[in-house]
């Protein structure tokens, strides 16, 4: 699986499974704070539901704005430095702005953390583009698969060990203990990653005008960066409003805060069945079908939620999205790794990082429109227009590549 040449087997699995482990747990520190960041910013004041609603938004659409501004300057210093170094920088900072946030004495301290914290995020996409440049041709799926299952197993036990944590410590502790964290996933990745770059003096490195140009699939490349926004808008479009569908579904009766958690968790129990498989498989075939036939299914299951009757339904039809959506992101990733050379690898995936970050921050905005112009259910039939839009135009670009 490693590049022959470039190290011994077992320094590959090593430095692969030190990323992994990086990856799981900056996405749980990413997640675990979430289910309870506006009620930990209701206690740093006195804020009545629209001044807490407005501040709750502001703390965390601001991570994703800015890391969507900055994600192409350290893309641009990846390529220049090294993607280990920027891994040891953002979880580095990471470390330092979750830890901080357990001080914070007032809700834009908090904001001015969070923005901070985007600003200077990018471990998983840099450790992406690091494996990536390790890797064969012959295995990029695989280990993009793989990687995936580290985001979204962090991404799905956040708010579980989050909640649990809060409950022992209190919201504060939650932070400290998540701080912890990164620092331990910066010392790991100082000591036991292994990458095998070359510096490349700012003068000689190519600019990506330069290198788009002489790309035989330039409009490929584009394509996969709308495909990123496209497909995490359309996923995150209904985050901001889930538990108040799940409310209507139940009538308003019953452990609503639970059953809630379960539906929004199921899409993460898919993805993580299936991501290593769906690797396998786009290592067998191109990566461009799996991709096809991904979006294919996410319009399959999303038309259906619109006619929902009670939660247990949307919970099955998100748990077959999971399914789908395994084949989504990773796909793009391996395309992105296969079309692009390995001196622009840290560009292109943090101006994908970008992209994924603006969907970030379009679709919770996107389905909270949506909802309050129509009804819960007409955001399911919005996202599914958005990636049959996104399906036409990427059957048509790779039927032309």
């Amino acid at each position: 699986m490693y590049k022959e040449g470039n190290q011994e087997p077992n320094v590959w699995r090593r430095s692969f499974l030190t990323l992994w482990f990086g990856c799981f747990i900056t996405a749980l520190g990413y997640s675990m704070t979430m289910p309870f960041i506006s009620l930990y910013l209701d206690t740093l004041g006195h804020f009545n539901n629209w001044q807490l609603n407005l501040y709750s938004g502001v703390a965390f659409s601001i991570t994703y704005l800015s890391q969507a501004i900055v994600s192409p300057f350290w893309g641009s210093l990846a390529d220049r430095k090294g993607r280990k170094l920027m891994c040891l920088r953002a979880s580095g900072v990471m470390a330092c702005t979750i830890f901080l946030i357990g001080t914070a004495h007032s809700v834009w301290m908090v904001i001015l953390l969070r923005l901070l914290q985007g600003a200077f995020s990018g471990y998983i996409n840099n450790a992406t583009a690091l494996m990536a440049a390790e890797t064969t041709h012959e295995k990029s799926g695989q280990v993009m698969g793989n990687l995936m299952t580290a985001n979204v197993s962090g991404t799905l036990l956040g708010p579980l060990f989050g909640g649990l944590i809060a409950g022992f410590v209190g919201y504060r502790g939650t932070f400290f203990i998540t701080g912890i964290l990164m620092a331990m996933v910066f010392g790991l990745t100082f000591l036991y990653t292994k990458e095998h770059f070359k510096p490349i003096p700012a003068k000689k490195m190519k600019s990506m005008a330069v290198i788009f140009k002489g790309l035989a699939n330039r409009r490929l490349i584009i394509t996969m960066f709308l495909t990123t926004l496209l497909v995490q808008s359309s996923l995150m479009s209904i985050a901001p409003i889930i538990s108040l569908f799940v409310r209507e579904l139940m009538h308003n009766q019953g452990n609503v805060s639970l059953i809630s958690g379960v539906v929004a968790a199921m899409p993460g129990f898919g993805t993580l069945l299936v991501a290593s498989k769906v690797g396998h498989l786009m290592d067998r075939s191109k990566p461009e079908k799996v991709l096809i036939f991904g979006l294919l299914i996410t319009i399959l299951v999303f038309v259906p939620m619109f006619f929902v009757t009670t939660p247990w339904q949307l919970g099955g039809l998100r748990f077959i999205l999971g399914l789908s959506s395994a084949a989504l992101l990773p796909a793009v990733q391996t395309i992105l790794t296969i079309d692009v050379p390995a001196e622009a690898f840290g560009r292109v995936f943090s101006y994908n990082q970008s992209f994924q970050a603006t969907g970030g921050v379009v679709g919770p905005l996107l389905g909270s429109l949506v909802s309050s112009l129509f009804d819960y259910q007409s955001v399911f039939l919005v996202t599914s227009l958005l990636i049959l839009l996104n399906l036409v135009v990427v059957y048509r670009v790779v039927q032309h590549s």
